[in-house]
């Protein structure tokens, strides 16, 4: 794709005490492009998605996000122009959800005292909530709702300062097959919406990622082994590499699906 630059790694390594997570990483993601970041359990994804997210600074190379290099800008300033939809975020169980939708803008769990949103912000709220297909739950309580519909509410929150970068870090967590399916038709018609956003997706299920999917980066030992167009790093060989095991990958209709290959042979 042509479009703006959002996000550039390069030469990335990070060290924590003593033991290297991630070496080498380079990657540069555009508008408009919609990355699965995909490797096993301790690979280094959620290191590497931090990165993306300015949350951690890497230990030598540099991380530039929406045109600023970390520790060259205002971290928490920049924190507002990237959405970040993390599952295991401990919301406060009476929020309503557009209570929950609306603490996007203080990138908080709960309601900040003496802070009041204004009507601009509210409406905004409620066009995402219609958008994702709540409008009929805007006042339901979070400790109510089911998965699915947390799940939803999340990218609503994560969308309302309207970011160019969205991170959605392992999205299906929770979710039974229905759910998880509706969901993935939420970010189908999300990036049909929002043709300029540029979204990171990490999981270790090739079932999970949603038909618009463009890109895919493998991620192994901390190391990225294959990137480039979804269709070209998603194969049977280069996951079966990733993953250390024989698994065929087929490719159907717009999705993924992982299983055992036994005829694998691995590099």
């Amino acid at each position: 794709m042509s479009g703006t630059e959002i996000l550039r790694l390069e030469a990335v390594d990070v060290v924590r005490s003593g033991r290297r997570i991630l070496t080498g990483i380079d990657l540069a993601i555009r508008s408009g492009e919609h990355w699965a970041l995909i490797g096993a359990n301790g690979a280094g994804k959620s290191t590497m998605l931090s990165m993306c997210g300015a949350e951690q600074h890497p230990t030598r190379g540099s991380v530039t996000v929406l045109g600023h290099q970390l520790g060259r800008v205002e971290i928490r300033k920049l924190r507002e122009s990237i959405g970040h939809v993390n599952p295991r975020l401990q919301i406060q169980p009476r929020l309503t959800l557009t209570q929950v939708v609306l603490t996007g803008a203080t990138g908080t769990a709960s309601l900040m005292n003496r802070w009041e949103p204004d009507d601009a912000l509210i409406a905004r709220a409620g066009e995402l909530i219609e958008l994702l297909g709540l409008g009929a739950k805007r006042d339901v309580v979070w400790a109510t709702m089911s998965q699915g519909e947390r799940g939803r509410a999340l990218i609503a929150r994560a969308l309302l300062n309207d970011p160019p970068l969205l991170l959605l870090d392992e999205p299906s967590t929770g979710l039974d097959v229905a759910a998880r399916e509706q969901l993935l038709e939420t970010l189908d018609h999300l990036h049909h919406t929002h043709p300029d956003l540029a979204t990171v997706l990490v999981t270790h299920h090739m079932e999970e990622l949603p038909e618009s999917t463009t890109h895919a980066a493998l991620i192994k030992d901390g190391r990225l082994t294959a990137q480039g167009p979804a269709t070209d790093v998603l194969t049977t060989e280069r996951v079966s590499d990733a993953f250390d095991h024989a698994i065929r990958i087929d490719y159907a209709d717009g999705r993924w699906q992982a299983r055992a290959g036994r005829a694998v042979l691995l590099a």
